[in-house]
């Protein structure tokens, strides 16, 4: 459905319940749709702290240096 600014503006609660429900509104500025507010597909929940414990083990040298040959390669001074 579109709306216009000056609608939306006056009523924005009117409007928003309707997006609640599940229409999509574009609302128009001088005839020309400006945008577009519409549903967010689902609500993202935090996921749980510890929600992969024992799924992998960092090995104990995970934060040694890179070897240099290999942080050239990343940093782009490689000879190949």
């Amino acid at each position: 459905m579109n709306v216009t600014v000056e609608e939306v503006t006056k009523d924005p609660e009117r409007f928003l319940h309707r997006v609640i429900e599940g229409e999509t509104l574009v609302v128009t500025q001088h005839g020309r749709p400006v945008a577009e507010i519409r549903p967010i597909a689902a609500v993202r929940r935090p996921r749980p702290f510890g929600l992969a414990a024992g799924s992998f083990v960092v090995p104990d040298d995970f934060d040694d240096p890179l070897p240099g040959d290999l942080l050239d390669a990343f940093e782009g001074r490689s000879d190949s």
